[in-house]
C-alpha cells in the first residue's frame, strides 16, 4: 500500500506502488469455473451463521459471538427433511462458517412474490427475549447464492457511490423497541453469458417486518401492508416468514461481480495515511543507514589504524588508542560479543518459531496478492495459512538448530523437541480455553471437537516431522564461524543509562515498526471483528515489507549503540526490543475496543482480549526474530571487518 519520496527511495516505492491493487479489485482462484444456469434451473440458497454488526444509528459492535442459523431460539424455517451442512474447508470452519441448506426455492429467471418459507412459527417469552437481544445488538443474517453473499444496498456520501454490504439485518430498532424482520425481498442480478446460460453476479436482500402476513396454502401467502412485529416477552407471538424473488439482468460479467462488494470508506484518507507512513519509514531507514555506514567506516578505519600503531609501538598505549576508546567502544567487547546468551535454548526455540511465522506470513500475503485467495473461495485464507505454517515447520526447525549450535548449546534433544511443540502448544491451549467460552454461549463459532482433533493430527503428523528433519539438517551443517575469539573471562559491563536501559530501548524501538503497520491494522481488525471483507493485499504486502525494513534498521541501530556502551548482551536485547512492537499492537487493540466495540457481556470482553493477546504474542515472536537476525548479521559483519590480534 505505499509510497514515495525524492531520490532513490522514490524509485523503489514507485515500483512497489504499482503492485498495489485498485480500491475495488476482485481476484479469483485460478481453475475455479463459474456456474451457468439455464432458465428455470433451481438456484440453491444457503444460509450461514448470524454475526454481530453495526447500524447507521449505532456504529458500535456489541458482541463477538456468532450463532447458528437454525438455533431453536430463532425459529427460522427449515427445509423439508431438516437442514444439511455443506462441506467446508478447514479454514472456513476455523473462521466460524456454518453453511447449511435452506427452505427457500429460487429458480433462474422466475419472479415470485410473497411465498411462505414454512408455516407460522411461535415464539415463547424466553425465545423472544433472546431474539430481541440479538436485534438490539445489530445481528445480521448471512445468506449465500452461488458463492456470493446476500447483502444490503448502502450509500457512501464521501464519494457518492452505492455498494453491496454483505449480510442484512435480523431486525430493526424503532423507538427503542426491537422489530423482527419477517419478509425478505430477494433481488438477484444475473448476467447472460451465452444462449440459455445465465450467471449470478449480485444479490440484494431488503428485509421487512410484515405483521399482517397470512398463510393461504403451502405455496402462497398474503403479505399485506408493512406492520412492525415486536416479539412479546410476556406471552406467545406467532410469526409467518415470507419471501419474494426478483431477477434483474445485469451487464456485470462474472469476473468482476465482487467489485460491488469491495468498498473502501475514505480511500483518500487511507492512501494519504499510507503515503505518510511510507515517507516517514523511508526517511528513518535512510537516516539509520547513513549514520551506520559513515560511523562504522570511521570506526573500522580507526581500529585498523590502531592495530598498525600497536605493531609499531609496543609500549601499550597511544593517543590514537585513547581517542578510539573514547569515540566508540564496540571493538572493546570483541572478546565477549559472541559469548552465548542466557537461556540459549529458549531463545533459539523462539527464533525458530519466528522464522516459521515469517515465512508463513510472507507467502500468504504473496499468494493473496497474486489472486490465489479469492473472497469467493470461503476459508481459503485460513486454510492456506495453516498449510503454509505446517510446511514451514522445516524452516523453523532448521533455523532453531543453526542458532542453537551457534550458541554452543549442548541440549540438542530438547531443542529438537521444543521447537515444534512449545509455542504451538501454548497457542493451542489458549485457543482451546477461549473456545470453551464460545461453546458455553452456544455460539456457532465454537470449533468442533473433530476439527480440533484434525489440527492436532496435522500438527504431529506433518509439522513436527518436518521440524525434526529441519533440526537434524541444521545440526549436521557446520557451525557458523565467529570472526573473533571469545575470551575465557567475561568482561565487566558498565551500568547502562538513559535510552540504553531495557525498558526505554524497547519503547523507542518498538513504536517504529508499529508505525509502519498501524493504518492497515485498522482494516484488518475491521475484517476480524466487524465482519468486513478484507481484500487490499497489495497494501498489506507493502506494509509487511516496510515493517521488516523498519524493524531491522532500528534494531541494528540500537544494538550498535549498545555495543558502543560496552554491553555485549545483545542477543536477547535485539529480540525483545524488536518484539516490543507487539505491546503497541495490543495497546492499539485496547484503543480499538474503546472506539469501535461496546460489549454487553464480560465473556465478549474476555474473548476479545484473549485473541488480541494471542495475536500480540505471535507478532512479538515474528518481529523479535526479524530484529535478531538483522542484528546477528550486523554483528558478524562489523567484527569481521576489523583486525584483532
Amino acid at each position: 500500500m505505499l509510497f514515495p519520496r525524492l531520490g532513490a527511495p522514490a524509485a523503489v516505492l514507485s515500483v512497489l506502488l504499482l503492485l498495489a491493487p485498485g480500491p475495488a479489485s476482485a481476484y479469483y482462484l485460478p481453475g475455479v469455473l463459474p456456474t451457468s444456469y439455464k432458465e428455470g434451473d433451481k438456484v440453491p440458497l444457503l444460509v450461514n451463521h448470524l454475526t454481530p454488526g453495526n447500524s447507521p444509528d449505532d456504529s458500535h459492535v456489541h458482541s463477538v459471538f456468532s450463532f447458528d442459523y437454525y438455533l431453536p431460539e430463532f425459529h427460522f424455517c427449515q427445509p423439508s427433511g431438516g437442514p444439511k451442512y455443506i462441506s467446508e474447508s478447514l479454514g472456513s470452519i476455523l473462521f466460524g462458517d456454518r453453511i447449511q441448506t435452506s427452505p427457500f426455492e429460487l429458480y433462474m429467471g422466475k419472479n415470485e412474490t410473497c411465498k411462505p418459507a414454512c408455516r407460522e412459527q411461535t415464539y415463547e417469552p424466553s425465545d423472544a427475549q433472546f431474539v430481541n437481544q440479538r436485534i438490539l445488538q445489530n445481528y445480521n443474517l448471512n445468506w449465500l447464492i452461488d458463492g456470493l453473499p446476500a447483502g444490503q444496498l448502502k450509500h457512501d456520501p464521501n464519494d457518492n457511490t452505492n455498494f453491496y454490504s454483505p449480510g442484512f439485518a435480523l431486525g430493526a430498532v424503532k423507538d427503542d423497541k426491537p422489530i423482527l424482520n419477517t419478509h425478505y425481498d430477494i433481488l438477484i442480478d444475473y448476467h447472460q453469458a451465452g444462449p440459455d446460460a445465465y450467471r449470478v453476479v449480485g444479490i440484494l436482500v431488503e428485509p421487512r417486518s410484515m405483521g399482517e402476513a397470512k398463510l393461504v396454502n403451502e405455496e402462497k401467502a398474503e403479505c399485506g401492508e408493512l406492520s412492525p412485529i415486536e416479539l412479546s416477552e410476556t406471552g406467545s407471538t406467532s410469526v409467518l416468514f415470507t419471501y419474494s424473488v426478483y431477477w434483474r439482468p445485469s451487464s456485470t460479467p462474472f469476473a468482476t461481480r465482487w467489485d460491488k462488494y469491495l468498498h473502501v470508506y475514505d480511500p483518500k484518507i487511507h492512501w494519504f495515511s499510507l503515503v505518510n507512513s511510507a515517507v516517514i519509514v523511508v526517511f528513518l531507514v535512510t537516516m539509520v543507514a547513513t549514520i551506520l555506514i559513515r560511523t562504522l567506516k570511521k570506526d573500522i578505519a580507526r581500529y585498523n589504524r590502531l592495530e598498525q600503531f600497536a605493531l609499531e609501538d609496543l609500549s601499550g598505549t597511544s593517543v590514537v588508542e585513547e581517542g578510539v576508546q573514547e569515540d566508540s567502544g564496540w571493538k572493546l567487547v570483541h572478546g565477549d560479543v559472541f559469548r552465548p546468551p542466557k537461556n540459549p535454548l529458549f531463545l533459539s526455540v523462539l527464533i525458530g518459531n519466528g522464522a516459521q511465522l515469517f515465512m508463513m506470513a510472507g507467502f500468504t500475503i504473496v499468494f493473496a496478492l497474486l489472486g490465489f485467495l479469492s473472497p469467493s473461495n470461503r476459508g481459503s485464507l485460513g486454510t492456506v495459512m495453516l498449510l503454509l505454517y505446517t510446511i514451514f515447520g522445516f524452516v523453523g526447525g532448521y533455523s532453531s538448530a543453526r542458532i542453537y549450535k551457534f550458541f554452543h548449546g549442548d541440549k540438542w534433544k530438547q531443542n529438537f523437541a521444543f521447537t515444534p511443540v512449545a509455542l504451538p502448544a501454548v497457542v493451542f491451549c489458549i485457543f482451546f480455553l477461549l473456545n470453551l467460552f464460545v461453546w458455553a454461549r452456544s455460539a456457532s463459532g465454537a470449533v468442533p471437537f473433530g476439527t480440533m482433533l484434525a489440527l492436532v493430527c496435522i500438527w504431529f503428523l506433518i509439522s513436527v516431522p518436518l521440524s525434526l528433519a529441519g533440526s537434524w539438517i541444521g545440526f549436521k551443517h557446520k557451525t557458523v564461524e565467529t570472526p573473533v575469539r571469545t575470551n575465557q573471562i567475561p568482561r565487566q559491563i558498565p551500568p547502562a543509562s538513559g535510552y540504553l536501559r531495557p525498558l526505554p530501548s524497547m519503547l523507542i524501538v518498538g513504536v517504529l515498526p508499529f508505525g509502519a503497520i498501524f493504518v492497515e491494522l485498522y482494516f484488518v481488525m475491521n475484517s476480524i471483528w466487524v465482519n468486513k471483507v478484507y481484500y487490499m493485499f497489495g497494501f498489506l504486502f507493502l506494509c509487511y515489507g516496510l515493517m521488516i525494513i523498519t524493524c531491522a534498521a532500528v534494531t541494528v541501530l540500537m544494538i550498535y549503540f549498545l555495543l558502543c556502551a560496552e554491553n555485549y548482551h545483545w542477543q536477547w536485547r535485539a529480540f525483545c526490543t524488536a518484539g516490543a512492537s507487539a505491546a503497541y499492537v495490543f495497546a492499539y487493540a485496547l484503543l480499538y475496543w474503546g472506539k469501535v466495540l461496546e460489549f454487553g457481556s464480560w465473556t465478549s470482553g474476555v474473548l476479545y482480549l484473549g485473541y488480541s493477546a494471542l495475536i500480540s504474542v505471535l507478532f512479538f515472536v515474528l518481529s523479535g526474530t526479524i530484529g535478531f537476525f538483522a542484528s546477528w548479521l550486523f554483528v558478524l559483519k562489523i567484527y569481521s571487518s576489523i583486525k584483532v590480534d
